[in-house]
């Protein structure tokens, strides 16, 4: 199949992270990064905005990106495969192999590491349940023993909201200290029960390694770099709406969810790397709520030619609609963090950049 260049971030959106960011960059003065899951979503975003800061603040760093395939990077994002600050490898996240060759290559040790390879499908998840795990699991633990066999002053999991279970509907946004989970005997609670044990192995290396690691427990995001046919269902919606096609909502529409955009997101994330507690979780996402169905309203209110919105099934008066909405009250009062791009600029920006991309 042929593929296609994606366009470089918006130099507006960058320039959103560098301010937000703000005098914690010069934390990263002379860094030596490592990041698994560089080219994912997450990681596309870390990358560029490291490369932008790097540019506008001499920053002098560096970072060496693990991916599965490399050739990808060449093809689909040009800019990063020639970008002087950045060396990407080839390799699986659980091949302890590729950490050796590593380790002996790097002509000093890594100042950070961020954790972020997980493969994000739900199809993944549901045909392939201890794929899902084992990646999660034992790439945690094999790159947690290279932090340790590195003396990593910093390190970053991004893990993930599942790790809270099923949100009560009563329970309006859900704090840290949920003590909620997954459905242990549910196979597929995969991702969710990888996620939960990896942050357990966290919290193993903190104690048995004084390992230093913050863990951002994300939530849900729109943005470039979103995938468009996955389980995300904003991205669904603005991948039918692009193609003049009916917005499909599968169940009631009535579900409750938020979005923060990604430009916040890299804000939050790297905010957590540099100024988190050891052996602390923070939510990461949005407070501001919205049904399913007013997603999608706010999808097609950026198209010119609004789109049918199709809803499969009829609202159960007598059943309050699900949850998946954080608390931040923690990041915004410890690490000063806040959501500065709502929704329907958020949709807006993702649409301009899906436009001027060849995709």
């Amino acid at each position: 199949m042929k593929t296609h260049p994606y366009s470089p971030l918006p130099q507006q959106d960058l320039n959103h992270v560098l301010h937000g960011v703000s005098d914690d960059w010069q934390q990263l003065q002379n860094a030596n990064i490592f990041i698994t899951g560089g080219t994912g979503f997450f990681g596309c975003w870390l990358l560029e905005s490291l490369i932008h800061a790097n540019h506008h603040l001499q920053l002098d760093l560096r970072a060496t990106v693990l991916t599965r395939n490399p050739e990808r990077i060449s093809q689909q994002l040009p800019h990063l495969a020639t970008a002087k600050e950045l060396t990407f490898i080839k390799g699986d996240v659980r091949d302890k192999s590729t950490y050796v060759v590593l380790y002996e290559s790097n002509k000093s040790t890594f100042t950070h590491i961020i954790h972020a390879a997980t493969p994000a499908s739900a199809y993944i998840n549901q045909t392939a349940p201890l794929e899902m795990f084992d990646v999660i699991v034992e790439g945690t633990r094999t790159v947690l023993d290279f932090a340790v066999s590195n003396g990593t002053p910093k390190v970053l999991l991004t893990s993930s909201g599942a790790v809270y279970g099923k949100q009560p509907p009563e329970l309006s946004h859900i704090p840290e200290d949920y003590s909620g989970g997954p459905n242990s005997l549910d196979v597929s609670s995969s991702y969710a029960e990888g996620k939960r044990a990896a942050e357990w192995l966290c919290a193993a290396y903190i104690n048995s390694h004084d390992l230093p690691i913050t863990i951002a427990r994300c939530f849900a995001f729109v943005g470039p770099h979103l995938p468009l046919d996955e389980h995300f269902a904003i991205g669904n919606f603005i991948r039918d709406a692009r193609a003049g096609k009916p917005i499909q909502i599968n169940g009631d529409g009535t579900s409750l969810r938020s979005y923060l955009y990604a430009a916040d997101l890299a804000i939050w994330l790297w905010k957590v790397l540099l100024n988190g507690d050891v052996g602390r979780a923070y939510n990461v996402g949005s407070e501001e709520t919205f049904s399913i169905r007013e997603t999608a309203e706010n999808v097609a209110d950026t198209i010119s030619r609004k789109p049918q919105i199709i809803v499969a099934q009829k609202p159960d008066s007598h059943q309050l609609p699900s949850r998946y909405i954080p608390s931040t009250q923690r990041a915004q009062n410890e690490l000063k963090l806040s959501q500065q791009i709502n929704l329907p600029e958020a949709i807006s920006r993702t649409l301009s950049w899906l436009n001027n991309s060849p995709l």
